[in-house]
């Protein structure tokens, strides 16, 4: 609501951009220890059912992807110790890695989000575990989150 002579507040197309960046979650990856022992839990107990595994030995990984409803819950066990998810578990502990956005135009999304200031992990998209194009924005800049974008 406007007070009496003032405009109505309008927005502009940047606005508009800045608050419809990001789509709905992708997925939620969770860095496990144990992705037989975690399945278990998030499957067998918790029941979101198994749809997916995969071994990404060039990134040293065992995912199991699980439905969530409207989104997909991503295990993440490291096969190498040098892997991020082995370095993360071994740091931090199993638990929420990161999560995951939708985006149209990745590469467009990513030169705004440096040209605000976000340091991104990636400055190009490279391929995902699902074949997309993906890139990640650094925890630093989003308050200790790991943010991954993924092309819709």
């Amino acid at each position: 609501m406007t007070g009496r002579g003032e405009a109505p507040h309008t927005v502009s197309l940047r606005e508009v951009r800045m608050h419809h960046r990001l789509g709905a979650v992708n997925h939620i990856g969770i860095a496990v220890s144990n992705l037989e022992e975690a399945k278990k839990v998030f499957s067998e107990t918790l029941g979101f059912p198994c749809v997916e595994e995969k071994t990404l030995s060039d990134r040293g990984l065992k995912i199991a992807c699980l439905s969530a409803g409207n989104t997909t819950v991503e295990l993440l066990e490291g096969i190498d110790p040098e892997s991020a998810i082995s370095k993360f578990v071994r740091e931090r502990g199993p638990g929420i890695h990161h999560l995951c956005f939708e985006v149209d135009g990745i590469e467009r999304v990513l030169g705004e989000l440096a040209g605000c200031g976000l340091r991104l992990i990636d400055a190009k998209p490279r391929p995902g575990a699902e074949g997309k194009p993906v890139a990640f924005i650094h925890p630093k800049s989003t308050l200790g989150v790991l943010v991954e974008l993924i092309e819709k």
